[in-house]
């Protein structure tokens, strides 16, 4: 297609030919020079923002933030762990040893530390803040759609990427670590907010006055947190990089009209410091204001344009070159593709606004995947043949056109979803497309992505457990005990229960109780109290069995789990489920 403007205005692809931007990291790393520029920028360093604020930047993904109030420290997010959040106390010990006064989350995803201010010198009945939403999103994270989850994680953030080497991590893009291998085990020390809030907010914290604005971006229980009488401002929707519209792990739609009202919002207060979830933080009312309308109008732009090429009727694939952002907004790394893509935003707006389906008439009806790879690769000539095209596209920095070559290869021969059963010399083919990609890219989550597939692909990592359910005994012993029965629903497989109707109840040791009700080929959730086939146990056992520490039956027999009705019916119906602890295969 022809676009209305001439190209050169817009800011290039996130990958493009080869020229010489790639370079050679301090520990090996291959990499675009602006992913070294950017684990420098968000690169492990205590600020102190004026006095009596402090930032501590890098010490995990996220900031922790502390406020001096008349009272005491207002702690603001906690990290991914106790370890975590006990490092940045230490560093807040450094310069003041006032009582932690309150802690305060600006979302869900940075609360994990919160049990170390409990070893630190803090007020008694110290108050949490936060969304309401807080709980029942770290609830969701870890149930149903949990093996995806994980498995996007690994993904995006390179858990599986060594440290060293031309494979070797750069940054997360956000923050040097998904998690700061200094902070192993990573112990989880969640506190649920006691002070709740729903919606616009004005208080007085510690004697500081305090205002909080629901302000959803990555999450939905996102809040800005305003301190008028010092000027400054705490929010997760101003990053360090163009904001992600599209996770490549995998999320729930951020809806980019909402992010621009936090944004608006944002700007009206005429901050003189912005202290960010993520980044650096920026100081004077100017750069503040610029940074922020900046991020604001990046959002708007994509969101506008991706319409109005909807309402032209374009495909995704025509969307994706109609709308690219305009060279402008690569002035300033604050709405740079350092993390994301557009054209993966792109692309997510229009699933969030028209749904898959965009017009395009072979994706009505589409053939399966490897029917569909088998069926061009035979018009192409024959394997051999698109083995040499996706060759000399790949010679030819022909990025896009290889990736689709040797994809039809690897998907043509394996119904894996590894590719582990296609030819050893086509998963190589396409692990050294993704490679190269991964090494010009500006994004840090698609070089992650990029290299954890390819390495996935070459046999040098085996991520198979990430695509299946995995269980912590931690997380479920902190959840309620019907929320990790009624998970089984979505591990039920149909061709093994064809004609079964049975409810099968859990009554466990401290009252709780939960069920389901397998027929029709679904397990429906039920509170399990008028089961005929009844489960009784305590809450440790079923995690032990859920987590696969131990099997239904190794339970059963010593007499962990009593069962009431028929045992052969329990056993039989529990089969059904794609758990290996409850007789059924994975």
């Amino acid at each position: 297609m022809t676009r209305d403007v001439t190209t050169e205005p817009f800011l290039p692809a996130s990958f493009r030919p080869d020229s010489g931007d790639s370079i050679v990291g301090p520990a090996g790393q291959v990499a675009r020079r602006a992913q070294f520029d950017q684990a420098d920028r968000v690169a492990t360093r205590w600020w102190t923002v004026r006095p009596g604020v402090w930032c501590f930047v890098g010490n995990g993904l996220s900031n922790q933030t502390f406020i001096e109030a008349p009272d005491g420290i207002i702690a603001i997010d906690t990290g991914e762990s106790v370890e975590e959040m006990a490092d940045a106390l230490a560093m807040l010990r450094t310069h003041t040893d006032r009582p932690i006064a309150a802690v305060v989350y600006t979302h869900f995803h940075y609360v994990a530390g919160t049990a170390a201010v409990d070893a630190d010198h803090h007020l008694e009945g110290y108050p949490i803040w936060g969304h309401e939403g807080i709980v029942g999103n770290r609830s969701r994270m870890a149930t149903e759609t949990g093996p995806a989850l994980r498995r996007g994680i690994v993904y995006q953030f390179g858990l599986e990427l060594p440290l060293d080497g031309p494979d070797g991590v750069v940054s997360m893009g956000l923050g040097p670590w998904y998690r700061n291998p200094a902070h192993v085990p990573y112990t989880g020390g969640f506190r649920a907010p006691t002070q709740l809030v729903s919606g616009p907010t004005t208080t007085s914290i510690a004697g500081l006055t305090v205002e909080f604005t629901p302000a959803p971006s990555d999450a939905d229980d996102s809040v800005t947190i305003w301190f008028p009488e010092l000027g400054v401002a705490v929010e997760n929707i101003v990053w360090p990089t163009l904001f992600n519209v599209f996770a490549i792990r995998g999320e729930s739609y951020r809806d980019p009209r909402v992010l621009i009202d936090g944004l608006d919002h944002l700007a009206s207060l005429g901050a003189e410091h912005l202290l960010g979830t993520h980044g650096p933080p920026i100081s004077g009312a100017d750069s503040v204001a610029d940074a922020v309308v900046r991020s604001r109008d990046s959002i708007q732009y994509l969101w506008d344009q991706t319409v109005r090429g909807i309402n032209r009727d374009l495909s995704v694939g025509e969307l994706v070159e109609f709308v690219q952002l305009p060279a402008s907004y690569d002035s300033t790394y604050v709405t740079q593709q350092l993390y994301g893509l557009a054209e993966h935003h792109v692309r997510q707006i229009h699933s969030g606004v028209r749904g898959w389906f965009d017009g395009l008439e072979s994706e009505l009806f589409p053939l399966p995947t490897a029917e569909r790879a088998a069926r061009l690769i035979a018009g192409f000539g024959g394997p051999d043949a698109v083995r040499i095209q996706a060759r000399t596209a790949l010679a030819d920095d022909d990025l896009r056109w290889a990736l689709e070559l040797a994809t039809w290869l690897v998907r043509s021969e394996s119904s894996d979803p590894g590719g582990t059963g296609a030819q050893a010399e086509d998963r190589g083919l396409l692990a050294s497309v993704l490679r190269t990609i991964g090494q010009r890219t500006t994004s840090a989550n698609i070089r992650n992505w990029c290299l954890t597939r390819a390495r996935e692909l070459e046999g040098v990592s085996d991520l198979a457990r990430f695509r299946r359910p995995r269980f912590s005994i931690g997380e479920i012993m902190a959840g309620r005990p019907e929320t990790y029965v009624h998970v089984l629903r979505v591990m039920l497989v149909p061709e093994r229960c064809d004609g079964v109707d049975v409810e099968i109840g859990w009554q466990f040791t401290d009252g709780a109780t939960a069920g389901l009700h397998v027929r029709n080929s679904v397990a429906a959730p039920t509170d399990g109290t008028g089961a005929a086939h009844r489960l009784e146990l305590d809450r440790s056992t079923w995690a032990s069995i859920l987590a696969g520490r131990t099997s239904l039956d190794e339970a059963i027999e010593s007499g962990l789990v009593h069962v009431r009705g028929d045992a052969d019916v329990v056993r039989s119906t529990l089969a059904c489920f794609e758990h290996p602890s409850l007789g059924g295969t994975a």
